[in-house]
């Protein structure tokens, strides 16, 4: 493995930025943080109280249209970033810290510790995503942030196997061999040499990974265990919508909509970050 200097990965995560292929995903992204930041300025419309007849078809005064209590179905999706992208924010951060610790210590190390961190990870991959964050919420109880962290139990042994990999390539590298051979400690050469190279593909994932938490969160919203109504987050506007398909297919396809957009942008940052193929 050729190791990659931080300054150049920070040049090329610029230049895939500012290819043209790239700058919808983060107009994208940037909006949906904004509206997860400070939804009050995109809508002012509250998106719990009654403002129109139900089932009102998208128009200039309610872009997303109504649902089937009045409710302002853009003023739900708006206030309800907050709610998705926040527990998506903690599910990968969980993962990230958690797991990122657990592959370093595992690729730094070796031998038995190598082992037994790899053997509790190998648990955790043969667990579907699915079934272990519902029980890890059923344990926790429901919430936004309960289910953001059984979301980030479920991403832990992703983060770890790809840690490992990357720190153990990276250890057998010339250049970290020069280090310890004039006279650098374990922890010096871990922290000057070993994970300046081997973090990269790790955040890359981070990114990943931030769309997917997104689907999972909306998942768990959609079956329950997510923010309880009338609180609005996206997977809980998609599931009050589904028995309205054929009459009001606003009420799904326009929340859906914007989830499929985040996840896609989350999906091409995650290869700019890489250094992705061309635009």
């Amino acid at each position: 493995m050729t190791a990659i200097a931080p300054g150049r990965a920070r040049r090329g995560l610029g230049r895939s930025l500012a290819r043209p292929g790239f700058i919808i995903p983060v107009v994208v992204l940037v909006v949906a943080l904004a509206w997860a930041i400070a939804p009050g300025l995109f809508t002012g419309i509250s998106p719990t109280d009654t403002v129109a007849p139900s089932l009102q078809a998208p128009s200039a005064a309610h872009w997303f249209g109504t649902d089937a209590t009045g409710r302002d179905v853009f003023a739900r999706v708006v206030h309800g970033a907050s709610q998705s992208i926040s527990g998506a924010l903690i599910a990968v951060l969980v993962g990230l810290v958690v797991g990122t610790a657990l592959g370093v210590t595992a690729g730094a190390t070796g031998g038995v510790v190598d082992e037994v961190l790899m053997r509790i990870v190998d648990v955790l991959l043969a667990i579907p995503a699915l079934l272990l964050s519902l029980s890890v919420v059923i344990l926790l109880g429901f919430g936004t942030t309960n289910a953001a962290i059984a979301v980030g139990v479920t991403s832990i042994a992703v983060f770890a196997r790809l840690a490992r990999s990357e720190v153990v390539s990276v250890r057998v590298s010339e250049f970290v061999e020069a280090a310890y051979g004039s006279g650098g400690t374990f922890l010096s050469v871990l922290w000057r040499h070993i994970l300046p190279n081997s973090l990269t593909p790790v955040i890359a994932l981070a990114a990943l990974q931030l769309g997917s938490a997104i689907l999972q969160i909306s998942t768990l919203g959609f079956l329950g265990y997510g923010a309880p109504p009338p609180t609005p987050e996206w997977g809980l506007l998609i599931a009050e919508g589904r028995d309205y398909v054929a009459t009001a297919w606003w009420l799904t396809v326009l929340p859906g909509a914007v989830v499929v957009a985040v996840v896609l942008a989350t999906n091409r940052l995650s290869q700019a970050i890489r250094g992705g193929e061309p635009a």
